[in-house]
């Protein structure tokens, strides 16, 4: 009975924070190995760009137009997400949509 409580104590650290970090090391490390030259991604600081050239150990990313940055390949957290659709204006206020009044 006295082992019983340790092995329980252990077994539910381990679901509960070894295997979720298990995890992510395995999604990120899928990551790095999938990255195509043309792919727009983000950084582990927050910089986005598109990979214009990878190396084994590196990758290179364009930011702006000609301004290319070096990044070592596994600061490379994930694909930059999609840009939204641009949402239609609003119409102004007080304008003839208002009851008619002008």
């Amino acid at each position: 009975m006295a082992l019983l409580f340790p092995l329980i104590f252990f077994g539910l650290m381990w679901v509960l924070l070894v295997r979720p970090q298990q995890q992510r090391v395995k999604a990120q490390r899928a990551l790095v190995l999938s990255l195509e030259v043309g792919e727009e991604v983000v950084t582990a600081g927050g910089v986005i760009g598109r990979i214009v050239s990878l190396s084994d150990e590196e990758v290179e990313l364009e930011v702006a137009p000609g301004m290319v940055l070096r990044f070592l390949r596994i600061a490379v957290n994930a694909r930059a997400p999609e840009p939204a659709a641009p949402q239609p204006a609003l119409p102004e206020p007080g304008g003839a949509d208002e009851g008619g009044r002008e």
